[in-house]
């Protein structure tokens, strides 16, 4: 039984995709069922890297979602519209989708969702995070008996790259992003990676799959790599730490014990202790750590960008999809499959960042005087803030010192007020950065 398959987008993931369709052989016998049929690409006479054609391809991406040929519609085009409309109109036609835009899913997820079980078709994500790295069906699937209680990732390879030349060579992170942006590691425009964003429409869907309801995406807490300073980096590693830009989903006790889950989610550089199984995670690599009760610790390694892992995944759900079919042809529409389907079950609510606890690495600048490190101790300690650590390195600036301070865990309210005292001694001149720590 062949199955027509609809391409959105022949870029670097697009020409992936097709690829792997027209080259089944030493592949799962279902790859030589899949048949592309339409290809929707924005410039007919642009150059690809595969052959293909010409009467496949179309500057109509709506031709391709209408098709009659066409049984399984795969958007990798990218953006937010006109590709949400695009799914919604597939959807609509009863046609189930694959998807690896990982920001329309972490903005409209749950408008998709609800469309796609009244319509009673399947919307498939897993190339919408981590590439390659098979995480969103362990998190619908192998992982379903757990209770998870974090899941905390490197899932911006940008980022990863820039951080690894960062501490390696103790470059600046200007230098390096030019760097990444001359080998295409970088768009030309890196906002998106460098100040976060990235990572965080990855996190937003992760949780929504881990705790079983949608995270509201403008809610995440976010701060990226584009102001770290390479000193930063360096007295992370003399204290026995590497810097990682880190997505983080912790489940947090619910007070009222009601259906409600509250979760701590946010994106921002972190500390890792060396021995930390995330610290060896070097270059464009991606790493997802699920902790759950009973499993303990997992961890999900691989590439996590590219033609290659990213078409992988998207072929992957393609061949889920092809399976049900197959195994359902010629029978009434089947229900569909909850756990491949992973509808939401209960609500869930980002709490107030006040009421949150972490260790911190915070770096001043103060003048080089005796007693200064005591009234700073003094300002932590009236805000019940405990510290691990104190250290005092030396500056090229006569007369003037940088001290960094590692915490305890500590409620953020409490460590902010303590940040707002030091600010305010005669003898520190700023807050020069601070970090999370685990």
């Amino acid at each position: 039984m062949t199955i027509g398959i609809g391409l959105l987008g022949l870029g670097t993931v697009g020409a992936g995709v097709a690829g792997i369709l027209a080259t089944p052989s030493g592949r799962h016998p279902l790859v030589a069922e899949l048949d592309l049929r339409r290809v929707a690409v924005r410039d007919l006479t642009r150059p690809r890297p595969v052959e293909l054609a010409a009467e496949l391809l179309t500057t109509n991406p709506e031709a391709v979602v209408d098709d009659p040929a066409v049984d399984i519609v795969v958007e990798v085009m990218g953006g937010l519209e006109p590709a949400r409309s695009l799914i919604l109109r597939a959807i609509a036609a009863g046609k189930p989708v694959v998807t690896a835009n990982k920001a329309v899913i972490a903005r409209y997820g749950e408008e998709i969702a609800a469309a796609a079980a009244e319509q009673g078709v399947y919307v498939l994500i897993e190339a919408a995070v981590g590439g390659g790295i098979p995480i969103i069906e362990p998190l619908k699937q192998s992982l379903g008996a757990n209770r998870i209680q974090r899941v905390s990732g490197i899932i911006n390879g940008t980022t990863n790259y820039i951080l690894s030349r960062m501490a390696a060579e103790g470059a600046a992170y200007a230098d390096v992003l030019a760097e990444a942006q001359r080998l295409g590691y970088a768009e030309a425009d890196p906002a998106a990676d460098v100040q976060g964003g990235d990572a965080a429409d990855k996190i937003a869907i992760l949780a929504g799959l881990a705790y079983g309801g949608s995270v509201p995406r403008a809610a995440i807490p976010t701060e990226g790599i584009d102001r770290l300073e390479a000193r930063d980096v360096a007295y992370a590693a003399q204290l026995g730490y590497v810097v990682k830009l880190l997505a983080v989903a912790q489940a947090m006790p619910n007070l009222n014990q009601g259906a409600e889950q509250l979760l701590d989610v946010r994106v921002h550089p972190t500390l890792l202790p060396k021995a930390h199984p995330l610290a060896g995670v070097n270059g464009v690599n991606n790493a997802i750590l699920v902790e759950g009760d009973p499993v303990g610790q997992v961890m999900f390694y691989g590439p996590g960008a590219g033609a290659g892992p990213t078409a992988s995944a998207v072929v992957a759900d393609i061949l889920n999809i092809a399976g049900i079919r197959q195994a359902t042809a010629g029978s009434a529409k089947p229900p569909l499959d909850p756990l491949l389907a992973a509808g939401s079950w209960r609500a869930c609510r980002l709490v107030d960042s006040a009421e949150t606890t972490h260790r911190n690495y915070v770096r001043l600048r103060t003048r080089d005087e005796a007693g200064v490190i005591g009234k700073i101790g003094t300002c932590f300690g009236e805000a019940g803030v405990s510290i691990q650590s104190i250290v005092q390195f030396e500056t090229q600036s006569a007369g003037d010192a940088e001290i960094v301070v590692i915490t305890h865990d500590v409620c953020e309210a409490n460590f902010r007020q303590a940040l707002a005292a030091i600010e305010a001694l005669a003898d520190v001149q700023a807050v020069a950065a601070c970090l999370r720590t685990l």
